[in-house]
């Protein structure tokens, strides 16, 4: 059975890419091009993990961040953004990973796996603000970076 993946994302043209790719990986994409897509996608497919890009139109991506996780807080969130200094406000939220633009195809690739795989306690206690994993992948660097 392939997982779903809810990708929200404004441009059309990276929602394309990365839903032939995940697709390619065996899981099955629910694409949202706007938070209101977003939030009602959920009702029509229940989802095993968020690619949320925090610059969707129509909404403040840790706005939809928030809602999502109070009603769905055991689906891992991974946070993609072209904005400067998010690992803070990511850090505080109990979001699974977050990854910066240009994106890493390989290590996005490899974090949905873990995070798909993660035990559903591991996911409450980061939401929960307990020390769990957080995976920070900066642009253009050659490892990504652990905080714990």
């Amino acid at each position: 059975m392939k997982n779903t993946i809810l990708l929200a994302d404004g441009d059309r043209a990276v929602r394309r890419m990365l839903s032939r790719l995940l697709a390619e990986e065996n899981y099955f994409v629910v694409s949202a091009q706007d938070g209101e897509e977003m939030l009602n996608a959920w009702n029509h497919s229940p989802v095993d993990l968020v690619l949320l890009d925090l610059d969707v139109p129509e909404k403040n991506g840790w706005e939809l961040f928030q809602q999502f996780s109070a009603r769905h807080p055991a689906v891992p969130i991974i946070v993609i953004t072209s904005q400067p200094n998010q690992i803070f406000p990511a850090l505080a939220s109990g979001v699974g990973a977050l990854m910066e633009k240009p994106l890493d195809l390989p290590k996005l690739l490899r974090v949905i796996r873990d995070l798909v795989n993660e035990p559903s306690e591991t996911r409450r206690a980061r939401m929960e603000g307990r020390p769990v994993e957080f995976r920070y992948l900066p642009p253009k660097q050659n490892e990504s970076v652990e905080v714990r």
